[in-house]
C-alpha cells in the first residue's frame, strides 16, 4: 500500500483546489455534509478500479446524498443497540434520582459497566465500518453494509492491510484537528483533505485484496 500517495494524489489533480474547496464548504453544512461522505465513497471506488485520476467531478450531488445517507443510516443501525440501551439507563437513571445508600452504589456500579460496554461497542462499529462501506460500494447496495461473513473474510483475509488503514484513517484524523485549530483553513481544507486521503487508502486495501469495488 503507497500510504505517500494517500496523501499527495489529491494535488495531483488539475482542478483539485476547486474540488477541496466545494468540498471543504460542503462538509460544514448540516444535512448536506452528507454529499461529502457520498463523494469520498466515489473516490474509494475510483481508486479500488485503479483510476489514475481518482477525484471525481462535482456532478452528482443527488447520489452523492443518498450514498452518503445509506452509509450514515447503517452506521445508526449499528450503534443503535448502544442507542437504545443507553436511554433506557438514563431513563432509569431519572427516576431513581432519589434512591440513596447500597441500592445508589449498586446502580452506579451498574452504569460504569454499562458506559464501558457502549465505548467498546462504539470501538467496534467504528472498526467494522471501513470495511461494511468498501462492501457496499460494489453495487451501491444498502444489505451490502449487513454482510456480515463477506464483511468478516474481508477483514480477515487482509488484516495486516486492514490495520494499516485503521491507522492511517485515525493519523488523518488527528491532523485534521489542528486544521480546525487553523480556524477558517482548517473548515474549507484540512478535514475534507483528511477525509480524501482516508477514503484513498480505504480504496487501496479494497483493489489489493481483490474485494467488492474493483471491476
Amino acid at each position: 500500500m503507497d500510504i505517500g500517495k494517500a496523501f499527495s494524489y489529491v494535488i495531483s489533480d488539475k482542478d483539485w483546489v476547486k474540488k477541496v474547496v466545494i468540498g471543504g464548504i460542503v462538509g460544514i453544512v448540516p444535512i448536506a455534509n452528507l454529499i461529502v461522505i457520498g463523494y469520498g465513497l466515489r473516490v474509494l471506488k475510483n481508486v479500488a478500479q485503479d483510476d489514475p485520476q481518482p477525484l471525481p467531478e462535482w456532478d452528482d450531488w443527488g447520489g452523492d446524498f443518498v450514498k452518503g445517507l445509506m452509509v450514515t443510516l447503517a452506521s445508526l443501525i449499528y450503534s443503535s443497540p448502544a442507542i437504545v440501551l443507553s436511554g433506557i439507563f438514563a431513563l432509569i437513571g431519572v427516576f431513581t434520582g432519589n434512591i440513596s445508600g447500597e441500592v445508589e452504589g449498586v446502580f452506579t456500579a451498574l452504569m460504569v459497566c454499562f458506559n464501558c460496554l457502549v465505548v467498546l461497542w462504539a470501538l467496534a462499529v467504528s472498526l467494522w465500518m471501513p470495511a461494511a462501506m468498501v462492501n457496499y460500494t460494489e453495487k451501491w447496495s444498502f444489505g451490502a453494509m449487513f454482510a456480515f461473513e463477506k464483511i468478516w473474510t474481508l477483514i480477515s483475509e487482509n488484516i495486516g492491510n486492514y490495520v494499516t488503514v485503521l491507522v492511517v484513517m485515525l493519523l488523518a484524523g488527528i491532523a485534521a484537528i489542528f486544521g480546525w485549530i487553523a480556524c477558517v483553513i482548517g473548515v474549507l481544507f484540512t478535514q475534507f483533505y483528511a477525509q480524501l486521503a482516508s477514503m484513498h487508502v480505504l480504496g487501496q486495501f479494497a483493489r489489493e485484496a481483490g474485494g467488492p469495488g474493483v471491476e
